[in-house]
């Protein structure tokens, strides 16, 4: 049984990027903890091994195969919840270049999905809540690559710092209708994402990363379920424009 203002129960959220990794934590945890989760991403395998883990727990996932940066498919997929509750965007890629040799096409691939995708997630949503008259609750990701110089990361640190100033900007437009816009930014989180370049390679990133980390681990994809859960939920409710950053202390910006 959910703790009272975790409770989500009667409530209906998306999820974008919930094939696998962060989106199917968060996926997990929602319905866990009482929401009806719309399941968005376009790996449909993924996104039927998520709904199957749902159910397990007892759960109600229903799936949308999708590409984020199709905004007619996210506006559906919205439509065919019919109430929103909860939006998390959570969809995102990598990808690694010096700024020298990166490309047009990588700078426009990664803003496609990491900004424009969100964007149009926050904006579907939003408009539904608006149209609703109802209070709501949006979640983005952000990375705590924005807190620092991120060699080889311009694409995804650009990005991501872009959807922080979405995060706000909605935010100051929307709150006082209700609706709460807050991001997540991870530190180093182990998810099939970071481990792209292959498990010699994850293991001695999460072996730096885990020096550097005050708490002396590398996040899971379950640590940052629950802080999209809080930023979701009535335990949260006097917070908006806000980035949280569940990184096991590597940065402390104020």
């Amino acid at each position: 049984m959910p703790i009272a203002p975790y409770d989500l129960t009667g409530r209906t959220a998306l999820i974008t990027g919930a094939a696998s990794g962060i989106g199917r934590a968060s996926a997990r945890l929602l319905a866990e903890s009482g929401a009806t989760v719309h399941c968005a991403d376009r790996d449909e395998e993924g996104l039927h091994e998520t709904a199957a883990l749902v159910g397990e727990a007892g759960g109600t996932a229903v799936v949308h195969v999708l590409d984020v940066t199709d905004r007619d498919r996210v506006r559906a997929a919205v439509a065919a919840a019919g109430r929103i509750d909860i939006a998390a965007a959570i969809a995102g890629i990598m990808h690694t270049s010096s700024v020298v040799d990166t490309l047009d096409e990588d700078l426009d691939r990664v803003f496609s999905v990491n900004f424009k995708g969100v964007l149009y997630t926050c904006q579907e949503a939003a408009r539904a809540m608006l149209a609703a008259g109802t209070p709501g609750a949006i979640v983005t990701m952000a990375s705590g690559a924005v807190d620092a110089a991120s060699p080889g990361l311009l694409c995804y640190s650009a990005a991501k710092a872009a959807v922080v100033q979405l995060t706000r900007t909605l935010a100051t437009e929307t709150g006082p209708r209700g609706i709460r816009v807050n991001a997540v930014a991870p530190g180093w989180i182990r998810t099939p994402m970071t481990g792209r370049h292959g498990p010699e390679a994850q293991e001695q990133t999460e072996a730096a990363m885990t020096r550097m980390a005050p708490l002396r681990r590398v996040g899971e994809a379950e640590d940052i379920a629950r802080a999209v859960l809080y930023l979701a939920s009535d335990a949260s409710s006097f917070m908006t424009g806000q980035i949280l950053r569940p990184n096991g202390g590597v940065a402390m910006p104020w």
